[in-house]
């Protein structure tokens, strides 16, 4: 008698991936990192760096972080624009 293995969830560096190609189909912009990421109850969720405006000097470019959330599969099932700043602001928040 042969078991079926369950497959393993996708790792956190898979999702990372998965995020930012699908974040940069729908945008059309390429991200620039992946802040944060973590699984949730039925996938991952995942925060996103992406230039929106390019500026000189550069720090004064403007950006965004989108959060993303994938199904268990990678599928991208929302995303969110929750916050937009300056390249070469310092975040203050803890």
């Amino acid at each position: 008698m042969t078991m079926t293995r369950r497959p393993r969830k996708p790792s956190a560096a898979w999702a990372m991936r998965s995020a930012a190609d699908q974040l940069t189909e729908l945008l059309g912009r390429q991200p620039e990192s992946v802040s944060a990421v973590k699984p949730s109850g039925d996938g991952w969720e995942a925060d996103v760096e992406v230039l929106e405006l390019e500026r000189v000097p550069p720090t004064t470019s403007v950006m965004a972080t989108y959060h993303v959330s994938l199904d268990e599969e990678g599928g991208l099932v929302s995303y969110e624009r929750t916050r937009r700043y300056t390249r070469g602001q310092i975040d203050r928040r803890v």
